[in-house]
């Protein structure tokens, strides 16, 4: 049985009344997003600005116009250097009948490799515990499912969370099998921030364990699974799967970006649902079709039975060589034409799909 969207906005609406004159309850109801039987969410990041996190109604209805179909799950950033809960970001996204998917960053501002304030040993000695506390208090109040992904792409080399700047391959003594000093960090890190959002009562998050679809560096101590914290600690299992994005790049072929790691993926958790939390492709003409890219990556989808969504990743930005890589779906007419003709298959379900309320 499930709540279909309608009866959510209901709900939504009557606890937002609720929380704007009222003293919060005890216990509340909290509707769950559901993994489809049948079907992939369609979703998507609508190029939200230099932080990610400008949105506004009116991208996501141009956003809709131009694909011709809504968006069951919407992602965005929200850097901890903001220093607040994303409430006025949610709630439009809610508003327009999607799922928020927050791109939780531990970082000041984008692109601070390897140091930051927020790093993981502080993160772990409780310094940032009262930020928490104070996010974890907001999203309680938002009454509607959010998905969340704390520290992505951590396999990766890109961000200051990854395992390469804690420790990385060096084994902790006494343990067997080895485990290693830059996942666990990670791992440690990842469960004090859940264990605190949790303890403050923000029982409506659904946590998204987010990695890279390929590992920086390539070696076992690196991989996925590495870092999973834990059946306890993920609602959701995902992956960024990204074809060529700049000119210094080459061309991928869809095996490689996203079979192959779904494979992996799928491998380290066989309870829970699958979601392609980031995908897309540059335009380069010269190196490769990237209408046809997402036409055989779309199909593809189709056919991975745990897959349950898919976030797209419409964006262009400049390279510090003044080169651009235009990531969005439409990029040229052909890739335009081609992802409206994939994603208006019934398939791609545009509507979340939420469990009676489960009282918290």
């Amino acid at each position: 049985m499930y709540y279909n969207w309608l009866t959510m906005a209901r709900y939504a609406l009557l606890y937002s009344m609720l929380n704007a004159n009222f003293m919060l309850p005890v216990a509340y109801a909290v509707p769950k997003l559901l993994a489809p039987t049948t079907g992939i969410y369609s979703g998507a990041y609508m190029d939200f600005g230099d932080d990610e996190d400008t949105v506004t109604l009116d991208a996501i209805e141009n956003f809709t116009a131009l694909v011709g179909k809504r968006q069951a799950i919407i992602g965005f950033g929200n850097n901890w250097g903001k220093n607040k809960f994303p409430t006025d970001q949610v709630r439009i996204i809610h508003n327009s009948g999607a799922i928020p998917l927050i791109l939780w960053y531990p970082r000041e501002i984008s692109n601070e490799i390897p140091k930051t304030i927020f790093n993981l040993e502080s993160i772990n000695a409780g310094k940032w515990d009262d930020y928490l506390d104070a996010w974890g208090q907001a999203a309680k109040l938002i009454k509607a499912p959010i998905l969340v992904s704390w520290g992505l792409e951590m396999n990766g080399s890109w961000y200051s969370w990854s395992g390469v700047y804690h420790g990385n391959s060096k084994i902790i003594p006494n343990t067997d099998p080895p485990k290693y000093q830059g996942p666990e960090t990670y791992k440690q890190a990842y469960k004090h921030v859940v264990d605190k959002i949790r303890a403050n009562g923000a029982n409506n998050i659904e946590w998204v364990f987010h990695t890279n679809n390929t590992s920086f560096p390539k070696e076992r101590w690196n991989s996925m699974a590495m870092y999973y914290p834990g059946s306890e600690y993920a609602d959701w299992i995902g992956m960024s799967a990204y074809g060529m994005q700049t000119l210094q790049a080459s061309w991928r072929n869809v095996t490689d970006v996203l079979l192959k790691p779904y494979a992996e993926l799928a491998a380290i958790d066989p309870s829970k649902p699958l979601l392609i939390a980031e995908w897309g492709v540059g335009e380069f003409p010269k190196h490769g079709n990237k209408a046809a890219w997402i036409t055989q990556a779309m199909r593809e989808m189709q056919n991975l039975p745990r897959l349950k969504g898919a976030v797209v990743w419409h964006e262009r930005w400049q390279n510090a060589d003044l080169s651009y890589s235009n990531l969005r779906i439409n990029s040229s007419l052909k890739t335009l034409n081609a992802y409206r003709m994939a994603i208006e298959n019934p398939f791609w379900l545009e509507r979340p799909l939420l469990s009676a309320p489960i009282s918290k």
